[in-house]
């Protein structure tokens, strides 16, 4: 696992120390090794956290003396696979690394070798004789990468701030990113919050050849397929990738554990690691012990079912929270206003004591229908039907409801569903797990604003038509709210104590199977992820298996009238004095006191300008 950097310079020499100032910014995600490489046109590094062969491996790799090299950022996980394929070719290896077998299967098959990987990864191979540089990314976005064009020069890294390195890359604020942003709490790809900054799709590849540049896709997100498959023959599928994944998964030359949440997905996870090992497993959880969403029960009742080497953590107003949401201006490194990026921060932090490597349940809520969202999409069909003005007087008549301290309360969640009701379908499932509607960013803002989530969501009207109603939401939320809000989260806030996340559900051959299935296998009246809670059934604690789903972040509407009140009156305070000339500085204020007064709960929304503005300040950028 590393950080990787690097630019051309076709027409000029590399800047002296440049790239050295490059790998300095990725220390974190690399701090056992760091290396660059430079040469007529190029320059790179790597920073490497090591995982796989601790004795060799080390980055860049270099291939016949310099004419072909690698930075690699991610895990392979069938490399020996295909290190007994390439062998017979000809090819012999100097270490036991992925990269270097990455590296050895694009000099045999090129481009075509980025499909018969099957992990997680950011790479950029360089030719030196052809001036060809190529980079690609995995297939769901697990891993990083961002470019910049400049001239006939291509910039890029990891991470934004092995970008900002470069002087001639403008920090100029993006409005297309700024309205996902407000909207969304996360910015879709391609886009950044940096005007000119650009990420490389998920599955994508991008070629640059002496100053010209080309890109395209070897893997898309499968879509429409749908199989007639009984629930029986679904389950016994299921069982074998997720057997097959999670060995896989397991791969490592250092300590490794599971993130625990006591929800099905993360206890799944655990369930086949406890199956391909005998030794004890390592586990680690955050707890919010005396809250309604505490999750502590059920991860003891997955301790116990599998006698793990168990370390929890409570997360409250005594721990250091605002020091932590502080250092997000630097990890975070791209802002996500996922509030759920905290207990990450302190999950990882606890977890790096024992364990470099950790595997996570993410990606089954997106593929196999686990969120809320999925339920208001059909529950609002039903209140559609309804005259507009009938559903304006409910919403009327919830909206003097008491405001709830609760993390996510009645009146939050029926306050947004009959607010969404009156919107059209893909813009209201982009609200419910979002923050502000198109009007409230218009009037947020001086100025016009581009409606760059009407981009996103017209992708829909583009999708083959199916017979299934949600399976275009489920498509939306893998592509872009999979990748860039939960993934980018786990990498920055994991990257960020040097540990090493791993999903088993994003193995590609599992998503494509989720693809396959239609959505009465996935949610059937109130049961969500009904496949892999009957995959389940008789493996995991029936508290488990029953309870109710909470979700990972924090109490944002209460801790941002107490502990964290006064952190975010100074940030606001000096943001919307900095940028007051682009922010309604009076709007937002007035969002922020009645918040304070208990008129409204709009802590999720507060908490998007404060991780905003804390980056902005951090790394001066302007509008």
């Amino acid at each position: 696992m590393c950080g990787i950097a690097g630019f051309t310079h076709k027409n000029r020499r590399a800047p002296e120390g440049r790239i050295e100032k490059a790998v300095a910014t990725l220390h974190h995600r690399g701090p056992d090794q760091q290396g660059a490489f430079s040469s007529e046109a190029f320059s790179c590094c790597a920073a490497r956290l090591k995982i796989i062969d601790l004795q060799c491996g080390n980055q860049p790799i270099l291939e016949n003396g310099g004419e072909w090299g690698i930075v690699f950022n991610g895990e392979i996980y069938n490399h020996l696979e295909l290190r007994s394929e390439l062998e017979p070719l000809g090819h012999r290896f100097s270490s036991h690394s992925d990269t270097e077998t990455v590296l050895k299967a694009f000099l045999q098959w090129d481009m075509q070798s980025i499909a018969r990987l099957r992990g997680m990864f950011a790479f950029a191979i360089w030719h030196q004789p052809s001036r060809r540089l190529v980079l690609a990314r995995d297939r769901l976005g697990i891993k990083p990468l961002y470019y910049s064009r400049h001239g006939e020069d291509l910039y890029f890294g990891s991470e934004l701030k092995a970008l900002f390195v470069h002087p001639e890359i403008p920090r100029k604020l993006s409005l297309e990113g700024l309205d996902c942003y407000l909207a969304l709490n996360y910015i879709p790809s391609p886009w950044t919050l940096i005007d000119g900054i650009v990420k490389l799709t998920p599955g994508a590849w991008l070629e640059w050849r002496d100053g010209e540049v080309s890109t395209g896709k070897y893997w898309d997100l499968p879509y429409g397929n749908l199989r007639d498959i009984a629930m029986e023959e679904a389950t016994e599928e299921l069982d074998r990738l997720m057997k097959e994944s999670v060995r896989e998964h397991m791969i490592s030359d250092v300590p490794l554990g599971v993130w625990l949440s006591g929800g099905v997905d993360s206890t799944s996870i655990l369930h086949y690691a406890s199956q391909a090992t005998s030794a004890q497993l390592k586990t680690f959880s955050i707890s919010f012990r005396g809250r309604s969403f505490d999750e502590t029960p059920y991860v003891h009742a997955a301790v116990k079912r599998y006698n793990t080497d168990h370390d929890e953590m409570d997360l409250n107003p005594k721990v250091e929270l605002q020091a932590a949401i502080e250092e997000f201006a630097h990890y975070s490194d791209e802002p996500s206003a996922d509030a759920g990026a905290l207990p990450v921060w302190f999950l990882s932090k606890l977890c790096k004591r024992k364990t470099t490597v950790a595997l996570s349940g993410e990606g089954a809520d997106e593929l196999f229908g686990g969120y809320l969202t999925y339920r208001a999409d059909r529950m609002a069909r039903t209140i559609r039907r309804f005259p507009r003005g009938m559903v304006s007087l409910a919403l009327g008549a919830i909206r003097r409801w008491p405001v709830s301290d609760e993390k996510m309360g009645f009146d939050y969640k029926a306050t947004r569903l009959l607010e969404g009701c009156l919107m059209p379908p893909a813009v209201a499932h982009a609200y419910w797990n979002g923050t502000f509607a198109k009007d409230d960013i218009d009037n947020l803002v001086r100025g016009p604003m581009p409606d760059s989530l009407a981009e996103i969501l017209g992708q829909i009207r583009t999708l083959p038509t199916v017979n299934d109603d949600l399976a275009p939401y489920l498509w939306l939320d893998q592509k872009y709210y999979l990748a860039d809000d939960i993934l980018t989260k786990s990498d920055r806030m994991s990257m960020a104590h040097s540990v090493e996340v791993r999903p088993p559900f994003l193995d590609h051959r599992i998503v494509e199977f989720a693809a396959s299935l239609p959505t009465s296998l996935k949610i059937q009246g109130a049961k969500q992820k009904v496949v892999l809670k009957r995959l389940m059934a008789d493996k995991l604690p029936q508290t488990i298996l029953h309870r109710k789903k909470t979700g990972f972040d924090i109490p944002a509407h209460e801790w941002l009238r107490g502990p964290l009140r006064n952190l975010l009156v100074e940030t606001m305070r000096d943001g919307l004095r900095e940028y007051g000339s682009f922010f309604q500085k009076e709007r937002i204020e007035k969002l922020m006191e009645r918040h304070f007064r208990r008129e409204i709960n709009v802590g999720y929304h507060l908490w998007g300008f404060l991780i905003l503005f804390l980056w902005m300040k951090k790394w001066q950028v302007a509008i």
